[in-house]
């Protein structure tokens, strides 16, 4: 199985870190280790992970909740960084997304996280999404704009944390491929949208006012919560399988990368709503 998100999508956890019992073959009886090459996550899959022991310390799941923590956390303090000093300079603000979006791709191909390139972009990635949010706020009607979408982000986190836990909500590999299949339409009609933005002039298609741009943005909210369940039971399978503790770096980024897609999705919504 693999995860929506960039980061996961490509590689799960690292494959070649070589660390014995990451890649050993199971036990007698047990299933097979999903990050050697196989996918136990077929439809009513159930067997349990062997436990094997590795030659250095596992990812446990205060390796993740610590560095989501610091990487979000650089995010905030990035925010307040570009809500106080460039809402009225989004020049400087978008270059400073571009540059995290560079940022983000270069993580995303590389095979071991790189701690410091992970906290730039989180840094970057704040301003960009502070410096916006102060602009929007400052529009008419749209104080608060900002707040109620980090409110909505809080809150779809929560609820399919707790659907995800309570198992209301199972990732399989049908639900993957449909995750997938749906995000990059998402996308593509995106793109196909600001391309008439540019070139048209106006909302282009549509997508992003109206009761087209509610349903759409709906469906983008939608979408990054899927990808939450997706990356939930990522990390939980790399605990499960003894992925080294230096993946949960991995785990935080795309926790991130997620959590900036209904931010953002959320804030857009919030915006049509009000206008």
């Amino acid at each position: 199985m693999r995860s929506s998100n960039p980061v996961f999508s490509r590689r799960g956890f690292s494959r070649d870190t070589g660390y014995a019992g990451f890649n050993a073959p199971p036990q007698a009886g047990g299933a097979a280790n999903p990050y050697a090459g196989t996918n136990p996550y077929a439809d009513n899959a159930t067997q349990a992970p062997p436990q094997y022991a590795p030659q250095t310390r596992p990812m446990t799941m205060d390796d993740v909740v610590t560095r989501t923590g610091m990487t979000l956390g650089t995010v905030v303090a990035g925010a307040t960084v570009g809500w106080i000093f460039l809402t009225q300079q989004l020049g400087f603000a978008i270059g400073a997304g571009l540059v995290a979006m560079v940022l983000g791709f270069a993580q995303s191909f590389m095979r071991k996280p790189v701690p410091a390139l992970i906290l730039a972009y989180a840094a970057l990635e704040g301003i960009f999404l502070g410096a916006l949010s102060g602009y929007i706020n400052d529009l008419p009607k749209m104080n608060g704009a900002p707040m109620q979408a980090v409110l909505g982000t809080m809150a779809v986190f929560v609820a399919m944390l707790v659907a995800y836990k309570t198992r209301l909500v199972r990732v399989t590999a049908r639900f993957t491929r449909f995750v997938i299949i749906a995000a990059l339409g998402f996308v593509l009609l995106s793109l196909v949208n600001t391309l008439f933005m540019v070139f048209g002039g106006g909302d282009g298609l549509g997508f992003r006012s109206g009761g087209l741009g509610i349903l759409f943005g709906v469906v983008g909210v939608v979408l990054g919560a899927l990808f939450l369940a997706l990356d939930f039971k990522q990390v939980e399978d790399g605990i499960a399988y003894g992925a080294p503790h230096k993946e949960s770096w991995l785990a935080a980024f795309g926790l991130t990368l997620t959590l900036v897609w209904i931010y953002m999705e959320m804030l857009r919504l919030v915006q049509i709503l009000r206008d």
